[in-house]
């Protein structure tokens, strides 16, 4: 057994020891509030508006997880499958409520999402992460060294250029799938 194996499946302990179960589900519209209201709790995370959260559990929900403990939301990952290449995965947002951390709800979430039947074509995860958000690169690190270590960083919105001074640099980080 490899060592990632051995440690997700530490991380699957923790997750599913704990008092009450953990609940890894797909998003619902009544959700969306609940997850706007998370998100804001996140930062580094952009808050978009709420009707951005309702279309993501609506119209975006096979390609969203949600992480309900002891009934309340803990965490959410937003994703959508790029209409030009629908083998890849652009994950959007994951956020992990500050009572959450700490315990591999993230790295979780993204596996359970990754499992799912509709999305077994999937063969490319992409994200866009600023350099400061320290909690995003260890996650999506952690998922490009159990598939090999084959992701690529390139940047993808410039700080002046697309965003004129108004916000960091977005880097892409390109994951190809085992």
């Amino acid at each position: 057994m490899s060592t990632e194996t051995i440690h997700q499946s530490a991380t699957l302990t923790r997750l599913r020891t704990e008092n009450d179960a953990w609940v890894f589900r797909t998003p619902r519209i009544e959700d969306g509030i609940r997850i706007h209201e998370l998100i804001a709790s996140c930062p580094p995370l952009d808050e978009n508006s709420s009707y951005c959260n309702f279309l993501q559990s609506s119209h975006f929900n096979k390609t969203c997880i949600l992480a309900e403990h002891k009934g309340s939301v803990a965490g959410f990952i937003s994703g959508y499958l790029k209409p030009e290449a629908p083998n890849e995965l652009f994950v959007w947002q994951v956020a992990v409520s500050p009572e959450a951390r700490g315990k591999g709800l993230a790295y979780h979430m993204l596996q359970e999402l990754l499992m799912r039947e509709h999305l077994v074509d999937v063969s490319v995860v992409e994200t866009t992460i600023t350099g400061s958000n320290k909690g995003s690169w260890s996650l999506f690190r952690k998922l490009d060294a159990a598939c090999g270590e084959q992701g690529e960083v390139t940047v993808f919105l410039d700080e002046e250029q697309h965003f004129k001074g108004r916000h960091d640099t977005e880097f892409l980080f390109r994951i190809p799938l085992k």
